[in-house]
């Protein structure tokens, strides 16, 4: 099985890398045309299309200006270590032995607006670049049209893409699904006990995603029905509220 996830807008570039083992994205030269597009922007462009301030947008405009190949561990950083959100701190990546990341590398993948389809272990540059944003280009109207089938087709080629367990955001997982991919999806989904209700909490349920990844990674599973197995900081598999591959897992405290 292959375990899907989002990237995250907070990077951590300063944390030195706890790992040599660094490998190069499967998309660069696409990412390439797609930096070519952002530099002929304007920090006034870039605030308003990214709906930004305009720090952060100066801050970007000077990431795209600095933005260059080959990339190498002096002028970049795996992905899986660069990701600063709430995902990654459930998944907790620069607490994984090499052994852990060697696993992820097999069947974990990275969505990403500028990048495509990362594994753990590749090279990135810091960016700002969100699947949902509208940026015209020789492809269509945003980067869902930029980057059609190629990232449901890469997952296809993938040993154990049989079962694409979706631990993304909807707006990064529509990148995909639909798109070529083949095979079955299974969607968990974290519920928190709140205002009488089991709900999903945004922060929370976030964190569980990195939780579950973390889960699969240091268990070695392959099989997703073990997923079920999950019990992090309390959530339970309800098979009563589950139906089909959507899996709901709660908690209540």
């Amino acid at each position: 099985m292959i375990l899907v996830i989002s990237p995250a807008k907070s990077l951590d570039f300063t944390t030195p890398a706890h790992t040599a083992a660094a490998t190069q994205p499967e998309f660069l030269t696409e990412s390439a045309r797609l930096v070519k597009e952002l530099r002929a922007l304007s920090v006034d462009q870039v605030a308003g299309l990214m709906g930004i301030s305009d720090d952060l947008a100066a801050l970007n405009v000077g990431r795209f200006a600095q933005w260059k190949r080959p990339f190498t561990p002096a002028n970049a950083k795996q992905a899986v270590l660069a990701f600063d959100g709430d995902v990654y701190g459930g998944l907790d990546a620069p607490g994984l032995g090499q052994g852990d990341l060697d696993f992820a590398q097999e069947h974990l993948r990275i969505l990403s607006g500028l990048y495509g389809c990362l594994r753990p272990l590749d090279l990135i540059q810091p960016y700002r670049l969100e699947m949902k944003t509208r940026l015209g280009n020789a492809r269509g109207a945003d980067l869902y049209a930029f980057w059609g089938d190629r990232l449901g087709r890469c997952l296809n080629r993938l040993p154990g893409a049989g079962v694409v367990v979706n631990l993304a955001s909807a707006e990064y997982f529509k990148a995909v699904a639909g798109k070529a991919l083949k095979g079955r999806v299974v969607t968990p989904v974290f519920e928190d006990w709140s205002r009488g209700a089991y709900r999903v909490m945004g922060f929370y349920a976030k964190r569980a995603r990195g939780l579950m990844c973390r889960y699969a990674i240091q268990g070695r599973l392959e099989e997703p029905e073990k997923l079920q197995g999950f019990k992090a900081e309390g959530y339970r598999f309800d098979r009563k509220a589950s139906e089909g591959d959507r899996w709901v897992f709660r908690r209540k405290t």
